[in-house]
C-alpha cells in the first residue's frame, strides 16, 4: 500500500508533535532499535494480502503466548552492548595458566575503569545470549508463524557459533571468572562483534512485533476481514477514531454500487474526524494490526491518498487555492491507473469563494465518478453541491447532525441519511460575542 508525506500527516500517522500521532498511541516498544523498526514497519504497509494474514499470524501467535515472553533483554542491554562494541579499550592479552591469573588480576587493579567497563557490558552480552536462549526454547516450533520462525532461526544460527555458545556454557555453571571473562572478551570483540550487532537487530524486531501485539490488547482492537472482490469494497461497524478522548462510533459501508460517500454537516460536527477514522483504519488493516471497530471488512487497497489540510507557500507565491488544485491535480494523476485507491478529500476548494468553489467541486466529483477502480469519501458543508448530484445513485449521501436550542449550538456528532443543510456560522459569531464586541468598537475614545 501507497501512501504518500501528505496522507501521513493529514492521517497524523505521522506527526511533528509525536505525541498526538497514532505512532505514538501504538508504540508499545521497550528499546529505542525497536521504535525505529516500528516506525520502519509504519512507513512501508504491506502490498498484498498474503503478507498481512502472515502478520497477523503472527501477531495472534503472540497475543495467545504473551505470559511466556522473555523479559531478559531491555533497552539498557542494547545500549550497553552497542556501546561495548565500540569501546576502543583494547583486548588483554593475558596468556594461559598462573601468567593469565596474574594478568587478569593485574590489569583489575591497575586499569580498574577499563575492568569495571567490560565486565558490565559482558554482563549484559550474556543477559542478550541467555534472553535469545529463552526465546528459541519457548518460540521456535514446528507451528510457529514464518516471521517469528525466520528471526529465531537466524537467532539459532548466531547463537551455535562455537565463541557465543561457550559463553552459554559457561554462565549456566556459575559465575563467569576473571580470567574467562577477559578470554572471552578478546575473542567476542575479535570475532563476535558483527554476528551481535545482528543479534540485537533481530531483538529489535521482536521487540516491534511485540509492540503491535501490545497495543491490539491494550486497545482492544480487532483484526479485520479481508475480502476478494475485484472492485474496492470496506465495511464498518462500530467504527471509532483511536486517538479522541471518547469516541462516537460509527456504521458504513463502501462498495461498487455507492463507491462515494458524500458528507454534509456543519464545522466541528464530525466530518473530518470521521474521515480519518476510515484512513487509519484501512491504513492499519495494511500493516496486518487490529483495527478500532467491531468488525471490519474490506477489499485490498493499492494506496490512501488524501487531501485535508492544503497550505499555501508564499516563499513559492503558490495561493491556498492553487495548492488546492495541485493536490487534486496529484490525485487524478495518481488514480489513473485503475489500481485500488482511497480517496480523501475535506472541504475541497476553500481557497475560493462559494459559487467557484462550487462550480469546481462538481466538475471533479463528476469526474471522479466516473472511475469505479477507487472509493471516494468527500465531504464540505456547500450543501449546494449535492442538489446538484443527490439523483446519481453512485453517490451515498450522508451528513452530521447538528441542533439549535436557544441559541446554543449541540453536536450529536450522529451520522445519518441524507444531505444538512443548517447554516451556523453566523449563530456561531453571535455565540462568540464578536458581534457584541464590534458593537463596542465605535465607543471606545482616546483618553
Amino acid at each position: 500500500m501507497h501512501l504518500d508525506q501528505t496522507t501521513y500527516y493529514d492521517l497524523s500517522i505521522f506527526n511533528r508533535d509525536e505525541e498526538f500521532s497514532l505512532f505514538h498511541r501504538l508504540d508499545f516498544t521497550t528499546t529505542a532499535g525497536g521504535k525505529e523498526y516500528l516506525r520502519k514497519l509504519f512507513s512501508n504497509p504491506l502490498t498484498d494480502t498474503a503478507a498481512i494474514a502472515r502478520r497477523q499470524e503472527a501477531l495472534q501467535y503472540i497475543l495467545n503466548q504473551e505470559d511466556a515472553w522473555p523479559q531478559t533483554i531491555t533497552n539498557g542491554t542494547l545500549v550497553v552492548i552497542d556501546n561495548y562494541l565500540n569501546a576502543e579499550i583494547a583486548p588483554m592479552s593475558i596468556g594461559s595458566g598462573i601468567s593469565a591469573i596474574a594478568g587478569a588480576y593485574i590489569f583489575r587493579t591497575f586499569y580498574a575503569p577499563n575492568y569495571g567497563f567490560i565486565k558490565f557490558s559482558f554482563a549484559q552480552l550474556v543477559n542478550m545470549l541467555q534472553g535469545f536462549k529463552e526465546f528459541i526454547a519457548v518460540f521456535l516450533r514446528e507451528e510457529t508463524p514464518a516471521i517469528l520462525k525466520n528471526i529465531l532461526t537466524r537467532a539459532q544460527q548466531l547463537l551455535n557459533h562455537r565463541d557465543l555458545q561457550a559463553i552459554l556454557d559457561a554462565s549456566q555453571q556459575g559465575e563467569i571468572s576473571i580470567v574467562a571473562m577477559l578470554q572471552f572478551d578478546k575473542q567476542v570483540r575479535k570475532h563476535q562483534s558483527g554476528p551481535l550487532r545482528e543479534l540485537a537487530d533481530l531483538y529489535k524486531q521482536l521487540d516491534a512485533y511485540y509492540s503491535m501485539a501490545q497495543a491490539m490488547r491494550h486497545l482492544k482492537l480487532q483484526f479485520p476481514t479481508f475480502v476478494t472482490s475485484p472492485a474496492p469494497y470496506v465495511h464498518f461497524e462500530q467504527l471509532y477514531h483511536l486517538i479522541i478522548p471518547h469516541p462516537v462510533a460509527y456504521d458504513i459501508e463502501l462498495s461498487p454500487k455507492n463507491h462515494f460517500l458524500f458528507l454534509t454537516g456543519a464545522n466541528m460536527a464530525g466530518k473530518t474526524t470521521f474521515i480519518k477514522a476510515i484512513g487509519v483504519a484501512v491504513f492499519m488493516a495494511h500493516l496486518g494490526m487490529g483495527v478500532p471497530a467491531q468488525k471490519m471488512e474490506l477489499s485490498f487497497f493499492d494506496g490512501i491518498l488524501s487531501n485535508i489540510q492544503v497550505q499555501d507557500n508564499i516563499f513559492k507565491g503558490e495561493s491556498y487555492f492553487y495548492n488546492e488544485v495541485q493536490r487534486i491535480k496529484k490525485t487524478v494523476l495518481q488514480i489513473s491507473n485503475n489500481k485500488r485507491w482511497l480517496v480523501l478529500i475535506d472541504e475541497m476548494f476553500k481557497g475560493t469563494n462559494v459559487e467557484d468553489a462550487k462550480n469546481c467541486s462538481l466538475a471533479v466529483i463528476r469526474g471522479l465518478l466516473e472511475n469505479k477502480s477507487s472509493l471516494y469519501i468527500l465531504s464540505t458543508h456547500l450543501y449546494e453541491i449535492a442538489e446538484d448530484l443527490q439523483n446519481d445513485a453512485r453517490l451515498l449521501f450522508k451528513y452530521f447532525a447538528s441542533d439549535v436550542i436557544e441559541d446554543n449550538l449541540q453536536f450529536t456528532y450522529e451520522l445519518r441519511d441524507g444531505i444538512a443543510k443548517e447554516k451556523l456560522g453566523y449563530l456561531i459569531l453571535k455565540r462568540e460575542k464578536v458581534l457584541d464586541l464590534l458593537a463596542k468598537l465605535g465607543t471606545y475614545t482616546d483618553e
